[in-house]
């Protein structure tokens, strides 16, 4: 279904344009505030349709021209100028705080942190395959259009760090030469580790042998073949069938080694990572007992270590706590732990003399974690999310007893909708 002469009013949080037909909300994809756009319907719901512009009628002076083909997929702000992105994250983010969080946020005005560099920082990616009917088996790298399910060929992703595209290509002209079909293939994920090496792992959907591997580089470290049932998600590894080199990257942050897998939750933009990181440090006094929720590899609690007396790590993810005591050991640290547990359910060492620190995933904190808190009252709360909603949602229960003392933004994701937020909590 097709709607001309649409006029968007504003971005959303989401990343969308915001507009009405017919006394309806729709979220338009491609869309700048200001502009006259004609769109297709991608999606229906009881109380508001989603879309994408085909056609500029009436054009932003904002607007630039995409860098990647496939920016929707992807990076759906690469139509804007950089300066333009950051405002309305800042603006889209205050709004999302107040909105969500109430009187707690009324006098919150976070300043945001970006990178010079827009495009080339992903330290992950997480490719598809494509073949053509006209062409079959032959492959092409490959991500799905944005509210379809149809692929699209690509020759690399301008987000990505330059050695994750040379590596997805030697990879890719290898499998093209192995005569695979279309129904082995599912993805194929490479990484880097911001210092010009890599790691790769192939996912298909039958146990093959083959004759020939492709040859390691000196920048690509390790690559392995997984056999991942078609009835898994499209990166689960169901059977290694292949290993060779390192099926692991370490990066060094504030002179600490972090050691993490291909599948390892790690921050994507390392150097913006970084900045958040040193401000998460002003704010935990030395000599501190520290315990970091939600852990992963111990990106923020070891690297605070050298210098507190104690660091809890707690996380639920198997592969990140079995690196997170690799990295303790790897660091010499005798004055951390970690363990695989929910944060839910080991709230019981949450106390009154404890810094918490907590970067949960999307959805936020349990209600087992917020009532221990109040319960509790640690001094002081360091939260860091990716998900402004539900962080916002978090902190106004957590506001009964607790004053927001430092707010801060980072676009850790550029020319995508993407942003994270820091805020240190503390007892009123």
């Amino acid at each position: 279904m097709k709607i001309e002469n649409v006029k968007i009013e504003k971005l959303i949080f989401g990343g969308q344009g915001l507009a009405r037909v017919d006394n309806k909300v729709v979220f338009v994809w491609n869309a700048l505030p200001g502009e006259i756009v004609d769109i297709e319907i991608v999606k229906k719901k009881k109380d508001y349709l989603e879309a994408i512009a085909i056609n500029i009628v009436e054009v932003s002076p904002e607007r630039v021209e995409p860098k990647d083909k496939h920016f929707l997929s992807t990076s759906p702000w690469q139509i804007m100028s950089y300066d333009t992105e950051n405002k309305w994250k800042k603006e889209i983010s205050v709004e999302t705080y107040k909105k969500l969080g109430g009187e707690i946020f009324e006098n919150v005005d976070p300043e945001i942190i970006f990178p010079e560099e827009e495009y080339g920082y992903r330290n992950k990616m997480e490719f598809s395959f494509y073949d053509s009917d006209e062409n079959p088996n032959v492959f092409s790298l490959a991500f799905f259009e944005r509210g379809k399910k149809n692929k699209f060929p690509l020759e690399k992703s301008e987000l990505a760090d330059p050695i994750i595209n040379q590596t997805a290509t030697e990879i890719l002209n290898w499998v093209n030469k192995q005569g695979l079909e279309r129904r082995n293939m599912k993805t194929l994920i490479v990484r880097s580790d911001g210092n010009g090496n890599s790691i790769a792992a192939l996912f298909i959907k039958d146990e093959i042998e083959f004759d020939k591997m492709p040859k390691l580089h000196k920048n690509n470290l390790g690559f392995q073949i997984y056999y991942s049932t078609h009835k898994s998600p499209a990166s689960v590894p169901t059977k290694l069938l292949y290993s060779e080199g390192q099926d692991f990257l370490v990066a060094d942050l504030l002179d600490t080694k972090l050691k993490f897998g291909l599948l390892s939750f790690f921050q994507v933009h390392i150097p913006i990572f970084t900045k958040a990181l040193v401000d998460i440090t002003k704010h935990i006094e030395a000599g501190t007992e520290v315990i970091d929720f939600y852990s992963g590899v111990g990106s923020i609690g070891l690297p605070l270590a050298k210098n507190q007396t104690h660091v809890t790590l707690v996380d639920s993810n198997e592969e990140a706590i079995e690196y997170a005591k690799e990295n303790i050991k790897l660091n010499n640290f005798n004055n951390c732990e970690a363990h695989c547990i929910p944060a839910e359910k080991m709230t019981d060492i949450i106390t009154k003399n404890k810094t918490i620190i907590l970067d949960p995933p999307r959805a936020g904190l349990h209600s087992n974690v917020t009532k221990k808190l109040l319960e509790a009252e640690p001094p002081k709360i360091v939260y860091l999310s990716c998900n402004l909603s539900t962080q916002a949602r978090d902190v106004k229960i957590l506001s009964e007893k607790y004053k927001i003392t430092f707010s801060r933004l980072y676009n850790f994701f550029p020319r995508t909708p993407h942003v994270e937020g820091l805020l240190v909590l503390e007892l009123k």
